[in-house]
């Protein structure tokens, strides 16, 4: 199973450890050394006070902190967990991936998904009712504008009549598309549209919160793999999507090596290919040490 690393940009309780160019250079030094194949950022541009004072969390704004990220590293997958699609134009969209896959040499991995924030959508105009038909039409709308040099495309709310998205992205025929949720209807998305099914664990009363179906053990992910490969056979694809999943562990989670490498053993058993990993540190220098630590533990490990 490949690793990733949720990166800490997000913490600005204490202004300049994560949120400065010293902290993206020594961040940046810290996943590549440790082995990590990729670094996770996630999106919220505008989240309401309520929610965060719930719980929430801030997010800076994906495609700079990646694009800061791409600069100082070289191996690194640069990766959305997740972009809530349905806040930006898709050809925004479509451009800053291009852009960002191009300058990194070929990194990018776009794990998207439909958002729950009704208060963020009603800030950023987006009809959050709307949001699966807007993230299913979005999906095709990237696709056209990655694949073609002159493209076409009918919205709901735009039309693209001989439009150009150059250069394409470096990766053919456009960078990984990992679709998250977890409710059935998030599957088929990733089927018909994706290249991976990218869903997070969650208990049932935090899933009701966030909108979306309770993942919240090995049975769990199982037995929605099993429909997920079930559908790919029903629709006629011969390789179903990879599985990405959001979070191994998460913030304040005791583990050790031993129980962590059982833990992703068993998820790979099932068929898990990749998941990420939150580290802690109250600053980045003890950030850096979790990473070192977590990469002669685990990832040098076989797994």
């Amino acid at each position: 199973m490949k690793i990733n690393a949720i990166l800490p940009f997000d913490h600005i309780d204490k202004p300049g450890e994560f949120t400065s160019m010293q902290a993206v250079h020594e961040i940046g030094a810290a996943v590549e050394r440790a082995g990590f194949n990729g670094g996770n950022v996630t999106d919220h541009p505008a989240p309401t006070g309520r929610w965060l004072d719930a719980g929430g969390h801030h997010a800076q704004d994906p495609f700079v902190m990646l694009a800061l990220f791409a600069a100082h590293t070289t191996k690194v997958r640069l990766k959305t967990s997740i972009l809530v699609l349905p806040y930006r134009n898709p050809f925004i969209t479509a451009r800053a991936v291009a852009t960002l896959d191009v300058f990194s040499g070929g990194r990018v991995s776009l794990g998207v998904g439909a958002g729950y924030l009704k208060g963020e959508y009603r800030a950023l105009g987006v009809d959050f009712d709307k949001r699966n038909q807007i993230m299913d039409e979005y999906l095709k709308a990237m696709i056209s504008a990655w694949t073609n040099d002159e493209f076409s495309f009918q919205g709901e709310t735009f039309h693209a009549q001989g439009n150009r998205i150059l250069p394409r992205p470096l990766q053919q025929p456009h960078p990984p598309l990992m679709i998250g949720g977890n409710s059935r209807s998030a599957i088929r998305r990733a089927v018909e549209l994706g290249d991976a099914w990218n869903p997070f664990l969650v208990s049932g009363p935090v899933a009701a919160t966030s909108r979306t179906a309770e993942l919240s053990s090995l049975t769990d992910v199982a037995e929605a793999i099993a429909y997920m490969n079930e559908y790919s056979a029903k629709i006629g694809r011969e390789k179903p999507p990879r599985v990405v999943l959001s979070g191994l562990t998460w913030p304040g989670e005791k583990w050790t090596p031993e129980s962590l490498l059982e833990k992703i053993g068993r998820f790979s058993e099932i068929g898990v290919s990749e998941s990420a990993v939150s580290l802690e540190g109250k600053c980045r220098a003890e950030w850096c040490d979790s990473a070192a630590c977590f990469g002669e533990d685990i990832l040098a490990k076989p797994r």
